[in-house]
């Protein structure tokens, strides 16, 4: 082959080197676009990751803002309602001694019957609103509590038993009323329909799953027999936490099993 002219092969090898360093220029173009759209990309996340943050500052204030409230109305309704209320029953206690009517006085015991229930349901009411009472602990002790107290009048016998419990686990203020209104369905209808001498309460908890079962030794629950308003609530509450509430046969007696995600 023969040598190709100086001239043509200079205008060749500038060709080249223009052709290698156009193609390094779009290179560099194309990595430093790379890397402005990468940086781009991370400032956005950074925006909306500050952007999540506020929201969950200000959410945060706001909760603290509605504990604050509930604490308020709590010591309110203690220090206000709760001194009315026994400040009535003693009254109505001194009118007792006085009365001589029979019929008085039983108008009177009718009135201190219900004095004690509003003391009751205020104190439902202040464990309700109470806070530091939002952890799955706080509520198996007050149901304890609550059972021996609504049975320490009757001849039902009390056995409770917790299994697996972690309690410190939180649980919203919703979460636990409406447990609270489970159990205490589920125990008036054993005192009012049952005819059991024992009831049983069990607690237990696997991993974020919570259950609460209650059972009783009683004459259970007919097959031919309509769901009442009980169970038909109790179903509602625990359907609105995305629960479970489920009868079980047992022989004797019935239990039921309330679960949920906690």
């Amino acid at each position: 082959m023969k040598q190709l002219p100086d001239t043509i092969r200079l205008a060749y090898i500038m060709a080249v080197i223009l052709l290698i360093t156009f193609v390094i220029f779009i290179v560099l173009i194309v990595v430093l676009y790379n890397k402005r759209q990468l940086f781009f990309i991370q400032q956005q996340q950074l925006k909306e990751a500050e952007h999540q943050n506020q929201l969950l500052q200000k959410e945060l204030e706001k909760q603290k803002i509605l504990e604050q409230e509930r604490e308020r109305i709590s010591h309110d309704m203690h220090d206000d309602l709760g001194a009315g209320i026994s400040a009535l029953k003693l009254q109505a206690e001194f009118l007792k001694q006085k009365a001589e009517d029979g019929d008085l006085q039983s108008d009177i015991d009718e009135l201190l019957k219900t004095s004690e229930e509003m003391n009751i349901s205020m104190r439902e009411m202040l464990w309700s609103l109470n806070s530091g009472n939002d952890t799955l602990g706080s509520f198996i002790d007050y149901a304890i509590l609550y059972t021996g107290n609504f049975l320490k009048k009757t001849k039902i016998v009390l056995h409770s038993e917790c299994n697996d419990i972690i309690a410190e686990t939180p649980v919203s203020t919703e979460m636990r009323r409406n447990l609270f209104l489970c159990l205490k369905e589920a125990v008036n209808n054993v005192y009012k329909h049952s005819h059991a001498d024992v009831l049983k309460l069990s607690f237990s908890q696997e991993k974020n799953c919570f259950s609460m079962k209650i059972s009783d030794n009683g004459t259970g629950i007919p097959d031919d027999q309509p769901k009442g308003n009980g169970l038909r609530n109790m179903k509602r509450r625990m359907n609105e936490l995305s629960g479970e509430c489920n009868i079980l046969p047992e022989n004797p007696g019935t239990c039921l099993v309330f679960k949920i995600s906690v």
